[in-house]
């Protein structure tokens, strides 16, 4: 019971943390002159990512490699299969080709790159240093090709910044957004990894199975929230944006600072299961989208089910 409770109040912590976190980065983005299109891009994209950021680095410095990486390869499985799919159900939704083309494509890479990777068994400093270098030379070109196009695709980035309502104004509400932010995704980190922990040995189940299902549902939450709000406003390629940029922060941007502060040996499960599900997660997506530019609800039915078949496999696969 008392694992329980303590993963449930981390959850809430790390949803509620990384809220004030990107309502107070966004309108300290603001404050400094930065354009909506970079705020969106950046500051929106890591923000939405922080729960997990916060949870894989304080596992990778706990010495616990398989809640690190899983929370990681479960985050993105289940914002394609379940977010997505959630998001599609209750409103289907259109792609702009340029995201598609860049951001889609890069989705898959970074899962080829992560695979590629880890094929030694674990990713250690060298292999920080590359997937964060792919995440910055992503960045350049993202916000190169939107700045010098004004295509829709800038419009979703900047239009990210403004699905975040009521963002404070004042100096003193942004610095007490980010600072009350950051205590409680470290305070919910510390609650979640000890009750993930304490469920995982309770049960006899892994750790790597509670990284990639519980701590990955929970640290996604904000992405979930982004996304379904932006479905509910009809915007729909906020939402997809929102989950396609959040899956590359996850792979290059986490993985490679988490790896960088403690390299991260690859789980076996990981390595010959929750991988290919990733990337084919991610392949299924894009086979979607590129049928007709559109998400339509029973393709997202077909996401949603992918999940909860994929849920039930986790907790019988060794």
């Amino acid at each position: 019971m008392l694992y329980g409770i303590s993963l449930a109040v981390g959850i809430v912590l790390l949803t509620l943390g990384g809220e004030a976190l990107i309502r107070g980065a966004v309108a300290g983005a603001k404050r400094m002159g930065v354009s909506p299109l970079l705020t969106g891009l950046v500051v929106v994209g890591f923000g939405t990512s922080s729960p997990e950021l916060v949870v894989s680095i304080d596992a990778a410095i706990r010495q616990q490699p398989d809640i690190a990486v899983g929370n990681i390869v479960g985050s993105n499985i289940g914002n394609i299969l379940l977010i997505l799919g959630l998001c599609a159900v209750i409103c289907p939704m259109s792609v702009q080709p340029l995201a598609l083309r860049r951001d889609g494509v890069v989705v898959v890479g970074a899962s080829l790159l992560f695979i590629a990777l880890a094929w030694s068994g674990a990713l250690g400093r060298w292999d920080a240093v590359i997937l964060l270098a792919a995440l910055t030379a992503y960045l350049i070109w993202a916000y190169r090709t939107e700045r010098a196009q004004p295509l829709p695709a800038a419009e979703m980035h900047s239009a990210e910044a403004d699905e975040l309502t009521a963002i404070p104004s004042s100096t003193t509400m942004i610095v007490m957004a980010l600072i009350v932010g950051l205590a409680m995704l470290i305070g919910g980190s510390q609650l979640l990894l000890y009750g993930a922990i304490g469920l995982a040995q309770a049960m006899g189940i892994s750790e790597a199975v509670i990284g990639l299902t519980i701590v990955a549902v929970g640290t996604s939450l904000p992405e979930m929230a982004v996304s379904v709000i932006a479905a509910l406003r009809r915007h729909a390629d906020v939402a997809v944006g929102n989950i396609l940029g959040s899956n590359i922060f996850n792979l290059l941007g986490i993985l490679g600072i988490s790896a960088f502060l403690q390299p991260l040996p690859i789980a076996e499960r990981v390595s010959q299961f929750d991988q290919w599900v990733m990337l084919g997660a991610a392949g299924v997506l894009l086979l979607f989208l590129y049928t007709n530019m559109r998400l339509s609800r029973w393709e997202g039915a077909a996401l949603l089910g992918g999940y909860v078949a994929y849920l039930t496999l986790s907790f019988t696969i060794v």
